[in-house]
């Protein structure tokens, strides 16, 4: 008897409902690796007010492009990309966005179809798919709260400062800056340029035939770094998937299999969800 009440139980869809999800019932990770710089965009709202900040993130690079409009429209999701993103960084080959009204409007879809860009959307049961850019919105977002005052409404005199600061930072995966993966350099700081900006035009603005060989040499070193960053990205994404994977048991679902589905937003399963696969 305690053999058929253990399986009921496990088998009760409304226990199943009502339970926590153990971690090793998660389905294995999946990662996405890039090879060109701004060639993959992440893209999302983050709402502050009665206003809104556009965040577009290259998943190779981690470089941020960030604006504030005051509303989340379609409008102004196409004015970001004619404006800042392609003239400066071309079309990329991917863009993925969560499922915003915004994004997924017919005016910003055919946009980026009249220019052939593959248009990917985060589906709400997986919002893993676009966590590059939920991860850096919390960062910016954090430097914002910062820098601003209590009441926090010089936010936007504020974000820029906010994009140089990230920028700037060390990341993990790619193993230098974002501004040093772009750029094939390190940004020049302000205590720099303040200490030593006379040693510069001294040393390099007067002699532009020494200025034009080093500028070379930084971009032969750019492919280096880049090829380097792509393996430091590839080591780092499966040293974390193999962390994550040998913490799960192994499923294997077969075609008419019943799942519960799950809403990984609020943590919640939906009542009525239990569908055919």
């Amino acid at each position: 008897m305690y053999e058929d009440a253990k399986e009921f139980v496990r088998r009760c869809p409304r226990c199943q409902c009502q339970g926590n999800i153990n971690r090793r019932d998660a389905m294995p990770l999946t990662s996405n690796l890039q090879v060109d710089v701004f060639d993959v965009f992440h893209g999302t709202f983050s709402k502050n007010g009665d206003e809104y900040i556009l965040v577009t993130v290259d998943y190779v690079s981690k470089w941020v492009e960030a604006l504030p409009y005051p509303a989340a429209d379609s409008r102004h999701s196409i004015k970001m990309f004619w404006e800042t993103i392609f003239p400066r960084f071309g079309v990329p080959r991917v863009i993925i966005s969560d499922g915003g009204a915004h994004f997924i409007d017919k005016r910003f879809r055919k946009c980026l179809a009249d220019l052939g860009v593959d248009h990917r959307v985060a589906t709400p049961y997986h919002p893993q798919t676009s966590a590059q850019a939920k991860t850096s919105n919390k960062q910016i977002k954090n430097i914002l709260q910062k820098t601003v005052k209590a009441m926090g409404k010089e936010w936007v005199s504020k974000l820029p400062n906010a994009l140089w600061t990230y920028r700037m930072v060390y990341k993990t995966p790619i193993g230098m800056t974002p501004y040093q993966m772009v750029y094939g350099k390190t940004c020049h700081l302000l205590v720099e340029l303040e200490f030593k900006s006379h040693w510069a035009v001294k040393r390099w603005n007067m002699d532009l035939q020494s200025a034009g060989v080093r500028r070379q040499i930084q971009l032969a070193e750019l492919e280096e770094w880049r090829e380097k960053a792509y393996h430091n990205a590839k080591l780092y994404k499966e040293h974390t998937k193999r962390w994550h994977d040998k913490r799960i048991k192994i499923k294997r679902f077969k075609s008419g299999d019943k799942v519960l589905l799950f809403n990984s937003r609020v943590h919640l399963f939906g009542h009525g969800k239990l569908r055919s696969k």
